[in-house]
């Protein structure tokens, strides 16, 4: 029991007390009331006390209340009260049955039942019309919060959403940092191990390229988890990489051991912040999964401004080099793995799509199509 059902009993207790004493002293050559009516009169305010448990059983209640053979008009505002809280908390047929049963009970069986005279054709008229008007009121109430209810449910579901897509979001980028220095470093690692004995001079720039790479690395991550614990209202405090910093990436694996070669043609523009993040994270992706599937291979990475689109192309011709240790001319393919799944959930749901597969000469080739006018 909540103080809002207690202050409304309360309410109703006052106004039906009121109501009774005045329309007593109004009428008092003509009737008092009884003991019984009195009782009728407290009833309908009590009973309301536990309308959120016994909703059904409490309009009944307040029903009954208003059919004693000398009741106060005053204990009609328990039942309105109770009717009203029925119709628009989920129990419409519990309502409607109790206006059809106070109305006939109004009209015909109560003054039957008490030696009363009938309600005039008039007089029923009157009363089935405001009952009518009663039932409308609540109906417009409870299609009301229907619609409050419905419209706060899809703001939730919309914001769920949001987070999901976000959370979506930061795990590519968390995959996509940590799966391509990660195979940056592996290949360092396997490059100083096979040269530290016969070649101290490469086994050392190899450790001075992890050492890079696992501080750019490091330096990502903290932005990311800074991030996470930004409120909404901060902005981030470094901007999201694109590919303005594509040069930087190229060094940093062509410090592994892979030879890049960079083509940019067309004019270039201002791309959406989106679609520059995106053609970024596709090329680190791409640049991973060849340090990691064909380490040592040539990669051209090319990108082209064409009027509506960017097209990323990332090729390789799969023959590793053997200065990282691996069979001269050797074919290799990209294997399985989540790298081109999440890169086509990029270019998707930019409204761009991306082609992945073996080139006809040996080796992969990646091409992403993003389009400048994306929704994102």
């Amino acid at each position: 029991m909540s103080a809002t059902d207690l202050l409304l009993a309360g309410v109703l207790l006052v106004v039906q007390l009121g109501g009774s004493f005045a329309a007593e002293h109004h009428h008092r050559a003509q009737s008092q009331l009884g003991v019984v009516a009195w009782i009728l009169v407290v009833v309908g305010p009590v009973a309301l006390l536990a309308w959120r448990r016994h909703p059904v059983a409490v309009l009944w209640i307040t029903l009954a209340a208003t059919l004693g053979p000398s009741g106060s008009r005053a204990a009609y505002f328990s039942l309105l009260v109770a009717f009203f809280l029925a119709a628009t908390g989920g129990h419409r047929r519990a309502a409607w049955a109790v206006i059809v049963v106070g109305f006939v009970s109004s009209v015909w069986l109560a003054p039957l039942a008490w030696g009363q005279s009938l309600t005039s054709l008039d007089g029923a008229l009157i009363l089935g019309g405001w009952l009518a008007v009663l039932v409308v009121t609540a109906e417009v109430v409870r299609m009301r919060r229907e619609r409050v209810a419905e419209t706060r449910a899809a703001l939730q579901a919309e914001e769920r959403r949001r987070v999901s897509e976000e959370r979506l979001r930061m795990a590519r980028d968390l995959h996509d940092v940590i799966g391509h220095n990660i195979s940056l470093i592996n290949v360092q690692a396997a490059m100083g191990l096979d040269l530290i004995d016969t070649d101290p001079d490469h086994a050392r720039a190899a450790l001075a390229a992890i050492k890079m790479v696992s501080k750019d690395a490091l330096g990502e991550l903290r932005a990311m988890l800074a991030a996470l614990r930004q409120d909404e209202t901060d902005a981030p405090r470094q901007p999201a990489p694109g590919l303005d910093r594509v040069d930087e990436l190229v060094e940093v694996t062509r410090a592994a051991g892979l030879p890049i070669v960079t083509e940019v043609s067309g004019p270039r523009v201002t791309l959406p912040a989106a679609v520059d993040l995106t053609a970024y994270r596709i090329i680190q992706e791409s640049l991973t999964n060849v340090a990691r599937h064909a380490p040592g291979a040539p990669v051209t990475i090319r990108i082209t401004y064409r009027p509506h689109e960017i097209l990323i192309e990332v090729l390789d011709d799969g023959h590793v080099l053997t200065s990282v240790g691996a069979s001269a001319n050797q074919p290799l393919s990209m294997g399985p793995g989540s790298g081109i799944p999440g890169m086509r959930e990029r270019a998707v749901a930019l409204g761009g799509h991306l082609d992945a597969g073996t080139r006809p000469g040996g080796g992969f080739r990646i091409a992403a199509h993003l389009p400048l006018d994306s929704p994102a």
